[in-house]
């Protein structure tokens, strides 16, 4: 009982890859798996409990149908344009249609050397695809656009990274890995047929609206601009830093991926950096959203033998107004606001200098504030604001605002305890469930992966996981090495 494989994208773009051979380990461990991402996968549950289950999920046995191959795609990595990029420690092994009829690609991650390992040695070590299997969940139950991890192994191989860590793979699953730096790669080999098949095969994949178009190029082009506005948005909404917005790590159908030094806010810091690599702090969290159109700009420059100069910037200009407007949208939601008034911008802008000016916890601060009242006690946020005039004066102004809106306290609660999580994958939540598994206990890993899936629901005895972080446990950054 497993899975059969096709080769859609290996077939469809075969200058585009290389096959190559899984490097198994030797002997894997199944450490963990989605239950949600097997059943859109139609994979059984009862096939992780096979005996060869964790042969299959290291690519130790291949699933039917797959023949494994590194992608080659470039991009500009801290700004600067890499050709040496591509797959140098995943392989695609195929893809699967779901249970929602669209089709999906199986990434391993940690698979061994590929021709774009450059000096690497193809692995992942277990604390880095422990975080990737993680974040991954977790995204996707907080609604946000991401691939999906199916599974992670684990080994007793040792790799070498600042010390010797536990070798370990994840199975990622997405619609497409197609990045941003695939067509890089295309434009700047100079390949112009190269570039229009790679379009051409996109565009019929995964943008089938745009067929018909007068120019199908554009008409991706528009639709990959407005999807990752809205993504950013919903990243800078719900307070995530990705940390390495490189273009090789964009995805073209505007999904969060390429998971590794990212971070979930803890005090509001809007400069804050989570990539210790990042020196210059340009992927900080408040850079994201001008990330974002850099990163697209290289995109239709990429694209530009097959667009005009003047419909690239058309399309380029979709992108402020769509981010700043579904960013405004969301966040008047999670200030209980269904309505739109000239004031909100301001109104929210004060609430967020509030708090960094307090050092607020970013998620539990909105989560407090649905308990706010009409009293001059407020809310239960107030308790925890260090200046409390501060918050009296902003408090008057936001009771003012509620009383335009047409919900009553207890329909303006809901509303917003279901857009502002209780629980989110904090980075020391993650490192401590990475040093219990490390020492082979997977038990902690287990009950914050469970958690992480109703994030919006407060759950009965977890009420650890809803507490703003030790001291120790703020702000930490995240090295880039896997």
């Amino acid at each position: 009982m497993s899975l059969i494989l096709s080769s859609t994208y290996a077939s469809g773009l075969p200058d585009l890859v290389s096959a190559v051979a899984v490097t198994p380990f030797a002997e894997p461990k199944l450490l963990a798996f989605s239950a949600d991402t097997a059943a859109l996968l139609q994979l059984p549950t009862a096939f992780f409990s096979q005996t060869d289950a964790a042969d299959y999920l290291s690519g130790k046995q291949l699933f039917a149908g797959s023949i494994p191959v590194a992608q080659k795609y470039a991009g500009h990595q801290f700004g600067h344009y890499n050709p040496e990029l591509g797959d140098g420690r995943g392989l695609l092994l195929g893809d699967i249609q779901g249970r929602d009829g669209l089709r999906y690609d199986l990434h391993l991650k940690g698979a061994g050397r590929t021709p774009y390992s450059r000096f690497g040695d193809g692995r992942a070590v277990l604390r880095s695809s422990i975080r990737e299997f993680l974040a991954s969940e977790a995204m996707h139950h907080l609604g946000i656009p991401t691939s999906r991890a199916l599974s992670l192994v684990g080994s007793t191989e040792p790799v070498q990274r600042e010390t010797i860590e536990q070798g370990a793979m994840v199975i990622r699953v997405c619609p497409s890995h197609i990045r941003f730096g695939h067509f890089e790669h295309c434009f700047y080999t100079g390949d112009k047929n190269q570039l229009q098949r790679l379009v051409d095969f996109t565009v019929q994949q995964h943008f089938p609206d745009c067929l018909n178009a007068a120019n199908p190029a554009l008409a991706m082009l528009q639709q990959v601009v407005v999807r990752t506005a809205e993504l950013i948005s919903q990243w800078q909404a719900v307070g995530f830093n990705h940390g390495v917005m490189n273009t090789d790590n964009m995805s073209i159908l505007g999904l969060s991926f390429d998971y590794g030094p990212y971070a979930f806010l803890d005090d509001y810091q809007p400069g804050y950096i989570c990539n210790h690599s990042d020196h210059s702090g340009r992927y900080a969290f408040d850079e994201q959203p001008g990330i974002g159109l850099w990163n697209l700009n290289a995109l239709a420059h990429a694209l530009s033998p097959l667009i005009e100069v003047e419909d690239l910037r058309s399309a380029l200009g979709l992108y402020e107004p769509t981010l700043v407007n579904h960013y405004m949208t969301l966040m008047g939601k999670k200030l209980g606001l269904s309505t739109q008034q000239p004031t909100d911008r301001a109104l929210i802008g004060q609430w967020l200098a509030l708090l960094q000016q307090q050092k607020q916890d970013y998620s539990l601060s909105f989560r407090r504030l649905a308990d706010f009242t009409n009293d001059a006690t407020g809310s239960s946020v107030r308790d925890h604001m260090l200046d409390v005039a501060a918050f009296d004066q902003w408090a008057e102004l936001y009771r003012a605002r509620l009383a335009l809106e047409p919900a009553s306290a207890v329909e303006r609660k809901s509303q917003m305890d279901s857009i502002n999580p209780l629980y989110v994958l904090r980075n020391y939540l993650a490192q401590q469930v990475i040093t219990a598994a490390e020492q082979g206990d997977t038990a902690p890993l287990h009950e914050l992966m469970q958690v992480l899936q109703s994030p919006y629901q407060l759950q009965a005895g977890k009420e650890a996981f809803a507490a703003p972080p030790p001291d120790w446990g703020k702000g930490m950054d995240i090295s880039c090495s896997s």
